[in-house]
């Protein structure tokens, strides 16, 4: 979920407009046009795809955008530069193996501004506004159920349209379409389940100071699965991605209190 400014959209970074329309991109330094594009380019493609896929290893870029490895750490150079991404230690749930964990990069919170995040602090006023003049955090988790009710109508039908064991990639499409970037895989063992990984918020900044948004989305999941889940890691908290556990069950279970968002 998403922090900024009042009104108006929060800050760029340099070169942001790239990022969002690569058709319009001027010369860099000595190099010709057709390079200096081919280049800007390349980068918002990698920078799109750790939007998309969450943090990534220099292999994993390498492999979904056919890049050579070199070619990754060169761009990604120029984009931790330019405070888009930044170099993390991998986060491991679940067993760990031997060896240090990879390094992964993820987007800074100046990169994911670049992806069209604005008017954040404009609804973190009017959140603030909500609590100070209508009953508090009372208020504000009124307010969360009701957004995130409202949204869930699209979701409840892709779920039901769905075979049972494909319900919970049925909500990450869904969720996708809203700009959640979500994708559904195997938990790793020894847990047995699924989990829900969405590599986007876009209010994530709001969430950061407003975490109720993160406790209803969460909420509704567990009705709309019939399950109780359990939000592992959010980007509102500092991770690279929104992580929510789906235990395996029997599909007629009945759902209960939603985990809680890690605080």
């Amino acid at each position: 979920m998403t922090q900024g400014t009042v009104g108006a959209p929060g800050p760029r970074l340099p070169g942001s407009e790239e990022l969002r329309n690569n058709g319009v991109v001027k010369n860099v330094g000595e190099a010709p046009e057709e390079l200096a594009t081919g280049e800007r380019s390349t980068r918002n493609r990698v920078a799109r795809s750790i939007l998309d896929h969450g943090p990534s290893t220099v292999a994993e870029l390498a492999g979904r955008l056919g890049l050579t490895q070199a070619a990754v750490r060169r761009h990604l150079d120029a984009l931790v530069t330019d405070d888009v991404v930044e170099a993390r230690e991998q986060r491991v749930y679940g067993t760990r193996t031997r060896g240090r964990p990879a390094k992964v990069f993820a987007l800074t919170d100046c990169g994911r501004d670049a992806f069209d995040q604005s008017y954040d602090k404009l609804a973190a006023d009017a959140l603030s506004w909500i609590r100070d003049r209508f009953g508090g955090d009372e208020a504000v988790v009124a307010f969360a159920r009701a957004r995130i009710a409202a949204q869930a109508d699209a979701y409840r039908r892709a779920i039901e349209a769905a075979a049972p064991e494909k319900r919970t990639e049925a909500l990450a499409k869904a969720l996708s379409a809203d700009g959640y970037a979500a994708t559904a895989r195997s938990a790793p063992l020894p847990q047995r389940g699924e989990q829900l990984c969405q590599h986007h918020c876009p209010v994530v900044h709001v969430a950061e100071k407003f975490p109720q948004l993160c406790e209803a989305e969460t909420e509704i999941f567990s009705q709309l699965l019939g399950t109780h889940v359990q939000r592992l890691a959010t980007i509102a908290h500092g991770d690279g991605v929104c992580t929510t556990f789906i235990p395996k069950i029997s599909h007629n279970a009945s759902a209960s209190t939603a985990g809680r968002n890690p605080a």
